[in-house]
């Protein structure tokens, strides 16, 4: 059993930072990409950033000089340092990964989502 549980999130002042974290943790023998959406209310879910297993990243146009992913491969762990926050950020966050089991099967994981406030 794989569980990635995100946590960061929380109330932020426009022009603020958060930083998010995920771990994933179970019985994982490999991770590949790791990624963050976001959904906010009435908006289908976005992607964010992703960071393959070697550090290759992406970035939505809208996040782009913002936002950073990184990750550390010895803790299973994917962050999302946001600055520079506005309103239009403010959304549930999701993270998401590619992940083989010891049992060898490969599936996509999510998180429960960490909320993410944004006061103007």
């Amino acid at each position: 059993q794989v569980r990635l549980v995100e946590s960061g999130g929380g109330l932020v002042q426009a022009g603020g930072s958060l930083r998010l974290s995920c771990a994933a943790s179970g019985s994982i023998f490999s991770i590949d990409a790791m990624r963050w959406y976001r959904q906010a209310p009435g908006k289908q879910r976005e992607l964010v950033a992703a960071i393959t297993s070697g550090g290759s990243t992406n970035y939505a146009d809208s996040v782009k000089g913002r936002f950073t992913i990184s990750r550390d491969n010895a803790k299973n762990t994917v962050y999302l340092e946001m600055n520079s926050l506005k309103p239009e950020d403010a959304a549930v966050y999701y993270c998401n990964a590619k992940i083989q089991t010891k049992k060898l099967y490969v599936g996509d994981y999510w998180g429960q989502g960490t909320q993410v406030t944004v006061s103007s």
